[in-house]
């Protein structure tokens, strides 16, 4: 039988390691910083993962292009897989795997930044992005599972969540997500 209490002790668990980890907590807020740096100079924040990290890029984009605590100006913020077509298109003319690279190359500019969320970080597509980002000269975020994969060596911050189980990782990256947008908000449009 499930138990509850158990699964909402272990979301618990995982965030308490978060918070212990000085240096975790440290790269969370140099994200922040760094999303806030690109921003400021007219830049973009680009998002990109699959199922539901996919799903939390878009939830994040739109806290930074909508609003996230309060009514302010919009944030030039977007997840990458929002158009179907394009998706569509490029999965069948070229693969799957290119089709956050091929995006960066549309959309991407230097000085953006590019936030990749993989909770095993050895997911192709995106791996790909963020190759394609440091070329352009786009910041690149990787959020993460515990052992980062291989996102652990080509991102300029990594996230990695102290976890191996999918569930409690993508728990902790909207946690996470929901600090770097609230940062930026107050940073950007202080009260």
């Amino acid at each position: 039988m499930i138990s509850i209490k158990k699964i909402i002790q272990e979301s618990i668990d995982v965030k308490k390691l978060i918070l212990n980890d000085k240096e975790l907590v440290k790269r969370i807020n140099d994200a922040a910083k760094m999303c806030v740096k690109s921003l400021k100079k007219g830049g973009k924040v680009h998002f990109c993962g699959n199922g539901g990290s996919a799903a939390d890029a878009q939830h994040l984009a739109a806290e930074l292009s909508g609003r996230f605590y309060y009514d302010r100006l919009p944030l030039n913020a977007e997840a990458l897989h929002v158009n179907t077509s394009y998706l569509t298109a490029v999965a069948n003319d070229y693969s799957y795997d290119m089709i956050y690279a091929r995006m960066i190359q549309a959309s991407a500019k230097k000085g953006d930044v590019l936030v990749g969320i993989s909770t095993s970080g050895n997911s192709a597509n995106i791996l790909n992005a963020i190759e394609e980002a440091k070329k352009m000269g786009v910041k690149t975020i990787g959020m993460t599972g515990e052992k980062g994969g291989k996102m652990a060596d080509c991102c300029d911050i990594l996230i990695n969540v102290p976890s191996s189980c999918t569930p409690r990782i993508q728990e902790a990256h909207i946690m996470i997500g929901h600090i770097i947008c609230e940062i930026i908000e107050a940073t950007m449009f202080p009260r």
